[in-house]
């Protein structure tokens, strides 16, 4: 069992950036892939990105060379640095972990 922990998320402009973490707890993170996910109102849940425990990582094509997904396992984090934000964007965002889910981190992006 893992309990995740979603932070970072906020208000942008169109352009900007923000960057989003997500804490794990009790288990060991080092070995588990860990994905970022995100649901727009009305819209189901979609993959962002995926990192796995060896560091490999996979992108929607949608954040292709705008988001970048990395882990910390000393510090059982993993992060999606997210820049050039754009209004579709605005969605909140989840953290997985073998069968867990975060609370969720809304994100808006907006002028």
């Amino acid at each position: 069992q893992v309990q995740l922990v979603e932070s970072g998320g906020g208000l942008v402009q169109p352009g900007g950036s923000l960057r989003l973490s997500c804490v794990a707890s009790g288990t060991i993170f080092s070995i588990y892939a860990v994905g970022w996910y995100r649901q727009a109102p009305g819209k189901q849940r979609e993959l962002v990105a995926t990192v796995t425990g060896g560091g490999l990582t996979n992108y929607a094509d949608s954040v292709k060379g705008r988001f970048t997904i990395s882990r910390d396992n000393d510090k059982k984090t993993a992060y999606l640095q997210m820049n050039s934000l754009k209004p579709e964007d605005t969605a909140v965002y989840y953290c997985h972990c073998i069968n867990s889910w975060g609370q969720g981190t809304q994100v808006t992006v907006s002028s």
